[in-house]
């Protein structure tokens, strides 16, 4: 209890007495202690409300460290005012004690931060790491943009592929009979004209056994050549065999696809007569018109059969299918 009395005693002399108690100094001495123990005061405030709001931070406890050496800071000025009028040295005296320790901690804790600090990266490094990285999502995005270039190049390419027959580059069986479909379909919604041509090269296996399997294939590429030339855009002309070409036709009566097989047939025949590099070859046509009971394999069955007709008849012509 005396120690206790003894440490709340104020009866000691004011420390204003050691400033003769002048107004003037009063002011500075008192008003300084103020101001600077409410800014003291703020800024543990600050402190503790910034760890709470950053849970992220790996060193909040030693801004909670510095807001407690803050505080005992203000606290010393505080009781500086207060020993103006009356003597609490034995308080102050504690609090300065108090605020020693807790800065001697703080101290320690700071140099063993320091090390930690001092390898965090600097706002240099930072922005040299994010330009890396930049540059590094750059290059990352142009591989990317090159790669699916490439992708769709190459599904291009295997869609043609898949579409196309390789020889004469006309699209192939598969394809012909998809397109067939089609048109099929589209004609008989829509009640317009649809024929197809079955053409097929005359005696080419003698081409192939007399000239050889090189010439046979030009001799096919040829012919290919010659359709397309004759053709609209809107016409399509598919390998389906050896050396069988379907033709389809869209919006095209069968008197129409008469005429169309006829020059088809007159322009193979005088361009293998004028090249010498390939023999004369000849085409048998069998023209077949869409009806609307007819689905793909009844109408090339008709073309089939006007084209042995064609055969039957002596070669190099067209015929067209029963109505």
């Amino acid at each position: 209890m005396e120690f206790i009395q003894e440490l709340l005693n104020g009866d000691f002399m004011p420390h204003g007495h050691c400033l003769l108690w002048r107004t003037d100094l009063l002011v500075l001495h008192v008003g300084g202690d103020l101001l600077t123990f409410i800014a003291y005061m703020l800024i543990p405030v600050g402190l503790v409300r910034l760890v709470r709001a950053r849970d992220d931070l790996r060193f909040d406890w030693m801004f909670l460290m510095f807001a407690g050496f803050i505080f005992f800071c203000g606290a010393t000025h505080l009781l500086g005012i207060i020993n103006v009028w009356h003597g609490y040295y034995y308080i102050h005296g504690i609090i300065k004690s108090a605020t020693g320790l807790i800065s001697i901690a703080t101290a320690i804790l700071l140099w063993y931060l320091l090390p930690h600090a001092i390898n965090l990266p600097s706002k240099r490094n930072m922005q040299a790491k994010i330009a890396e990285l930049t540059r590094a999502e750059q290059r990352l995005a142009e591989s990317n943009l090159r790669l699916e270039a490439e992708v769709k190049k190459r599904t291009a390419q295997l869609e043609k592929m898949a579409t196309t027959d390789e020889l004469t580059n006309l699209i192939n069986r598969r394809e012909t009979m998809r397109i067939l479909d089609i048109e099929i379909s589209r004609a008989t919604r829509q009640h317009t004209p649809l024929s197809i041509m079955m053409l097929d090269l005359d005696d080419f296996k003698a081409i192939n056994d007399n000239f050889g399997h090189q010439i046979g294939d030009q001799t096919l590429k040829t012919a290919a050549e010659c359709c397309c030339q004759q053709l609209r855009k809107t016409d399509y002309v598919g390998r389906i065999g050896g050396e069988e070409f379907l033709i389809i036709l869209p919006d095209t009566t069968i008197d129409r696809a008469v005429e169309l097989a006829d020059r088809i047939r007159i322009s193979l025949q005088q361009y293998t007569s004028a090249n010498n590099s390939i023999p004369l070859c000849t085409a048998s046509i069998g023209v077949a018109q869409c009806h609307k009971t007819d689905n793909s394999a009844s109408l090339i069955q008709q073309a089939d059969e006007a084209l042995y007709q064609a055969k039957a008849a002596g070669r190099n012509r067209v015929c067209q299918a029963k109505l």
